[in-house]
Order: structure tokens, then sequence, then C-alpha cells
């Protein structure tokens, strides 16, 4: 084995050490210097600049539609929207909770039956988040009476009679709010951050 003196051996890195440096500074010349330094170049945006996108409505898929098992079709249809799921569970209804779900019904004749329809089988539960994410899941979901939800709308597509519409909507943004504290603690849901968030909620 042939043994270089110490003072041959650092002279040697040193000169390959200077000319690996310059080799990389001539190489990244060309680079923004904000890119070199982990920053976006000028006109493009950084997530904290996009609109806020904070509505968020709940939807619930109700025993009839668990039965038929068309729960995987109809997540399907709000992912392939662009909406973001922030909170799923699957739970059988207690009449408690029914009862200021649907606090202005309480006094309807069909109540009962309603809460015999909603207690006969567990019920799916999602919270979404998107942009004017109430009104477009309303438009999705369809008219309460599937005779007249039009096809292509879930009611539309899936339901046969009014007293078994498959899902539930919040209808405006104050009721969802009231809705999702009823069925979520904020534990439950979650925040995070979408690959495609900057494709399908800058406006």
């Amino acid at each position: 084995m042939v043994m270089f003196p110490r003072c041959i051996f650092k002279r040697v890195f040193q000169q390959f050490y200077s000319g690996h440096q310059e080799t990389t500074k001539s190489l990244l010349s060309g680079f923004p210097t904000a890119l070199l330094h982990g920053q976006r170049a000028a006109g493009h945006r950084s997530s904290s600049s996009l609109p806020s996108v904070s509505e968020r409505t709940l939807i619930a898929i109700k025993p009839d539609g668990v039965q038929r098992r068309l729960v995987g079709q109809i997540i399907q249809r709000f992912e392939q929207r662009g909406f973001k799921l922030v909170g799923l569970k699957m739970l059988q209804v207690s009449e408690d909770l029914l009862s200021q779900h649907y606090s202005q019904l309480r006094t309807k004749p069909f109540y009962p039956s309603l809460v015999h329809y909603m207690t006969s089988g567990p019920v799916v539960v999602m919270v979404w988040e998107g942009h004017k994410v109430v009104q477009a899941t309303r438009t999705m979901v369809g008219h309460t009476n599937p005779a007249e939800a039009q096809a292509g709308t879930v009611r539309g597509d899936f339901s046969f009679h009014v007293s078994r519409n498959v899902v539930h909507a919040s209808d405006s943004v104050d009721g969802a709010q009231r809705e999702i504290q009823l069925w979520f603690q904020g534990k439950d849901l979650l925040n995070w951050d979408c690959c495609d968030q900057t494709i399908t909620c800058e406006l």
C-alpha cells in the first residue's frame, strides 16, 4: 500500500474542493436567487395568498343509502367535484340527536315516521369543505322529492320516494355550522392541505 505524505493529500483535497465549488457556482449561476433560497419566484402565489375556502357543509347518507351500498358512489361525486373531505363517521343515530337536527320539524305529523326511518340503520355523515360548497352540494343532491329531482343529481339517480331520499345536505351556511356542531366535535374535523389545492381553489 502506497502511503502519501499528509501535506500532499491535504493539497490535493483543497484543489479538488476548490474546483468543485467553482463548478457548482457556475451551474447555479443561471438560477434565480429566490429559488436558491427556497423561496418562490415573483409571479408565483404562495399558499398564504390563496382565497379563504373555509365554507363547510354537512352531508349525511341516510339509512336507505347505506343499506343499498351507495356510500362509495355518493362520496365519489363530491370528491370528483373537487371538494375536500374533512370529517367522516358512521353511527347509529339517537333520537335525541335527531330531535335537535330536525328541531323545526318536531311538530309535523310525519315526524315520528321520520325518526323511525332515520334510526332504522346506520348513517354515514360527512363534512365537506370548498368554495360555495353549501350551494353546490345542494344542487348536486337535488330536489327533496325525487320525482322532481333532475337526472344526474344524487336523488334523481338513486331515490324512489320522498320518504326515502338517500341523503341530507345542509341548506345554508348558518344551518351547516349548526349541524356540524351537532354531529361532530372539533377534534373530529381535520385541517389538511390537498395536493391540488392551488389548482382547485385559486380564483
